[in-house]
């Protein structure tokens, strides 16, 4: 089953700790990082199989599509299959950017339904479309939350907590929603980050429990698990490297990734 958080769900990737992001050159912490988001994205650690994954969840926002469920209604989406468009001039998915453009903002099909599903499942198989979906989820999430991550002082857990957080709520504030920018002042205002002279453990806690209060104010979104059973649980046992083995819950269901 898939779950949905903000402006996306699925996957993730790339190393936390400045390791070699996604590719041949990826390191085995690069593939750690990866399968922790994918767990509570895609119920799986199998991340890469998730380029040619949509269906709308019935979250409010669309479909939900790709490695980390960029979605029709919120426009990561739409960045997908322009940044698809420019690099391939005249693929079936270009001829769905008009409709693209339209449902933006919504939940809408209109102009979309099983022949866009069926186009975007069948472009899985071109590494361009697969890159698009790469360049837009680290130009837009990963890099400016390890960015911020790196700037408080955190270390490689604190990087993918804010990552997290990033895919989940987004950055700014939306209707309905609290965004990562407003969860990072709360927290600030209970705990100083490592630059600012704090314990990191006490501020990443201040960071959940802020993202938890978040998650709560959701419509859509109840369960705190990714939060509670997983990301705290590597908090209480200072995996702050995230120090292999990991185990973890979230949505019912168990993971672990066993040391090398």
């Amino acid at each position: 089953m898939k779950h949905r958080c903000l402006a996306l769900a699925i996957v993730a990737a790339l190393a936390l700790t400045g390791c070699s992001k996604t590719g041949s050159g990826a390191s085995e912490k690069s593939l750690d990082d990866m399968r922790l988001v994918s767990s509570a994205e895609n119920s799986t650690l199998d991340w890469e199989a998730q380029y040619d994954y949509i269906e709308d969840i019935g979250d409010g926002r669309g479909y939900t599509a790709g490695i980390i469920g960029f979605c029709s209604g919120t426009g990561d989406l739409l960045k997908v299959v322009e940044r698809y468009a420019a690099k391939r001039p005249g693929s079936t998915l270009e001829g769905f950017l008009p409709a693209l453009r339209a449902v933006n903002g919504s939940d809408s099909h209109e102009g979309l339904g099983d022949a866009f599903t069926g186009a975007w499942a069948k472009a899985a198989a071109d590494p361009v479309f697969r890159a698009a979906q790469d360049a837009e989820r680290d130009g837009s999430y990963f890099d400016p939350a390890v960015e911020r991550a790196e700037a408080d002082g955190l270390s490689a857990l604190g990087q993918f907590i804010y990552y997290d957080a990033y895919v989940m709520h987004g950055y700014a504030d939306a209707e309905g929603t609290v965004g990562f920018r407003t969860i990072r002042t709360q927290a600030l205002a209970e705990a100083d980050p490592p630059s600012r002279g704090g314990d990191e453990e006490a501020y990443l806690n201040a960071f959940l429990d802020a993202r938890v209060a978040a998650i709560r104010k959701e419509p859509s979104h109840s369960d705190t698990s990714r939060v509670e059973s997983a990301q705290r649980i590597f908090v209480r046992q200072g995996k702050l490297q995230l120090e292999t083995p990991l185990a973890w819950k979230v949505y019912g269901e168990s993971f672990r990734i066993a040391g090398s």
